[in-house]
């Protein structure tokens, strides 16, 4: 008989353990867990850190293990926690065994192929993150056998094909996170039945059809992003009507084809802060109901096909920071109450519209944080406000391709850092990316620059106080 070597013994010693611990594993569960760990570490290929591989020992306890938590009560791994480790390989089926499992968080590391069905073991898993890595192939049906998750974040992979229906069997989901994948087709109607759901993010896909509204009906969503896709159809008039519970904060419908008139009901959406539509192609007029959005800090309606003046009542939203609505066909002149109340201010994008009428002298007097204002292509006229200056943290003007007559200020063509800055014809000034911190300098040191050359002759009586 042949006798067997220490060596052969010594590789047939982890099959035997293994063989052991998974036909005992009532009473060694630990080690189970233990086992299955180490499979994951031996499938990955690369640990530039040496992280896993110098911490992760068969001598060790893994409830000791970098990034491996255990529960109190049993002694059995709980959460595992990677993530930015810079990890690459790929994840084994033996990981399903870690039956305690309430917390998985791969996030942002290079793990690729598919993710293996015997996942579908982990019962108890609440939070699963796998989201900025390289994982592919169509959304793991087993997810839907998941059923205590309320948190998946996919989003940064390769996942292709459609969006699984399934998903609406995770009854306690609040929180899906699927965007920058290659996913296709239509939203399934059965997501509006998830009753837990908050955030639900799809931006950057290939999603078509329509929207299905009853998403709007769940009374705990806070957040729907869709921007980037490749949705069409209208928005319901009464889209806010029958909400039960108002809550929705964040509404991302940007660069998509959506079309039809922007809803009047969507002011019934009190808690909303965000609203973004650009890029689509609405029509009609801003309904002047946006103007009840008290807690709105953000509005972006580029890019469509609007109509008619900027309501008054845009003006009373006192919170907003960002108001965006370049590329429309919109008329009249700015709202007094933009300047006047909206002190927050920082971005004011009224690019390439039909706006027309003057510019408050005081324009930064409310305005002291825009860092911000695009006026250029309008039909704006008059003095362009000698009082920019005081707009400190202003990083682009551009007011080009308007009517404005007169001389620019003096004092703001004399910064101390370069000024990517061109005088148009009726000095309509346009300049990109100005510095945020200006300092004013004399003309001995300023007419060496190379926009100097531009400049009119009195620029040089500044340095004796005749301008």
């Amino acid at each position: 008989m042949e006798t067997a070597t220490p060596r052969q013994f010594s590789l047939a010693f982890p099959m035997l353990l293994l063989m052991m611990s998974l036909s005992m594993c009532e009473t060694t569960n630990i080690t189970t867990d233990q086992i299955s760990l180490l499979a994951l570490k031996a499938h990955i290929t690369s640990d530039p850190n040496k992280i896993i591989a110098t911490n992760w020992s068969s001598l060790t306890f893994p409830c000791t293990w970098v990034g491996v938590s255990c529960g109190s009560r049993h002694r059995r791994v709980t959460q595992l926690n990677l993530s930015r480790m810079g990890l690459t390989g790929e994840v084994p089926p033996e990981l399903g065994r870690l039956s305690f499992l309430v917390s998985l968080n791969l996030r942002q590391n290079n793990f690729l192929g598919n993710l293996p069905p015997n996942l579908a073991n982990l019962r108890r898993l609440r939070f699963l993150d796998c989201s900025v890595n390289n994982f592919s192939g169509n959304l793991p049906a087993w997810l839907g056998l998941l059923p205590r998750l309320e948190h998946l974040n996919l989003r940064n992979n390769s996942f292709s094909g459609s969006l699984p229906s399934f998903l609406s069997n995770i009854t306690t989901l609040e929180e899906i996170h699927l965007s920058y994948n290659s996913l296709q087709g239509e939203i399934p109607q059965e997501i509006g039945h998830l009753p837990r759901l908050i955030e639900l993010n799809i931006e950057y896909n290939h999603l078509t059809g329509s929207i299905p509204f009853t998403i709007f009906n769940i009374s705990t969503i806070q957040s729907v992003a869709l921007t980037k896709n490749e949705l069409s159809g209208s928005l319901p008039l009464d889209m806010c009507d029958n909400v039960i519970n108002p809550a929705l904060q964040r509404l991302y419908l940007s660069l998509n084809n959506l079309e039809g008139e922007i809803p009047a009901s969507l002011s019934k959406c009190f808690a909303l802060q965000i609203l973004s539509l650009s890029y689509n192609r609405f029509r009609g007029q801003i309904p002047p109901q946006i103007g009840n959005l008290t807690n709105l800090w953000a509005l972006a309606l580029g890019g469509n096909l609007l109509t008619g003046e900027i309501p008054q009542e845009i003006g009373n939203l006192n919170s907003m920071e960002s108001l965006s609505l370049e590329r429309n066909q919109i008329m009249g002149s700015i709202p007094a109450g933009i300047f006047n109340n909206m002190t927050f201010l920082l971005i004011l994008d009224l690019y390439d519209n039909r706006l027309s009428g003057t510019l408050p002298a005081d324009i930064c007097h409310n305005f002291s944080g825009l860092e911000l204002l695009n006026l250029d292509t309008n039909h704006f006229y008059g003095r362009i406000p000698r009082m920019l200056h005081r707009c400190t943290n202003l990083q682009e003007l551009d007011l080009g391709s308007n009517s404005f007559t007169g001389n620019a200020t003096p004092t703001y063509l004399f910064w101390k850092n370069y000024l990517h800055s061109r005088l148009q014809v009726q000095l309509s000034v346009r300049a990109a990316y100005w510095p945020s911190r200006f300092e004013l300098v004399s003309y001995e040191q300023f007419r060496a620059t190379s926009i100097a050359r531009f400049l009119p002759a009195w620029v040089a009586q500044l340095d004796r106080g005749e301008v």
